[in-house]
C-alpha cells in the first residue's frame, strides 16, 4: 500500500475545542440553536402576552415582570433568536432554490444574515428598551 492510499488512524475522541466550523456552519447551528430557544421559551411569551392583554391588574403583573433586568435580557436575547431564526430562514429557502450555494456566495449570505440579524436586534432592541 503506498502512502497516498494508507488512511490515517482514526481518532480515539473528538476534540470538540480543535474543530473550526466555516461561517456558514456557525449560521447553521445558530438557526437550530435559535429556533429551539424559541421552541422552549413559547410558554413564557405566551405567558407574558395573556398578562399584558388580561385586565388592569395582569397588565401590572406584566409591568413588573418586563422591567426585571434580567427579563428584559431575557427578551433581547429572543429578540435576537427570532430576527437571526428569520433571516437564516431566507437563506437556506435560497438555498433549497439553488439560489447562492457555492462556496462563496455561501460565505456572503452567511455575513449578511449575521450582520442584518445584528443590526435589526440591537435597532429594534434599542426602541423597545
Amino acid at each position: 500500500m503506498s502512502e497516498a492510499t494508507a488512511r490515517k488512524p482514526r481518532p480515539k475522541h473528538l476534540a470538540l475545542h480543535e474543530i473550526r466550523l466555516p461561517l456558514p456552519g456557525i449560521v447553521s447551528i445558530l438557526h437550530r440553536v435559535s429556533g429551539a430557544g424559541l421552541f422552549l421559551l413559547l410558554p413564557f411569551l405566551l405567558f407574558l402576552f395573556d398578562r399584558s392583554l388580561g385586565s388592569a391588574e395582569s397588565f401590572a403583573v406584566y409591568q413588573s415582570v418586563v422591567s426585571n433586568w434580567f427579563i428584559k435580557l431575557v427578551l433581547f436575547g429572543l429578540l435576537w433568536a427570532y430576527l437571526h431564526h428569520f433571516c437564516a430562514g431566507i437563506r437556506f429557502l435560497l438555498l433549497d432554490l439553488h439560489i447562492g450555494g457555492d462556496l462563496e456566495p455561501a460565505r456572503k449570505s452567511s455575513k449578511i444574515v449575521l450582520a442584518v440579524s445584528i443590526a435589526l436586534t440591537l435597532i429594534i432592541g434599542v426602541m423597545l428598551w
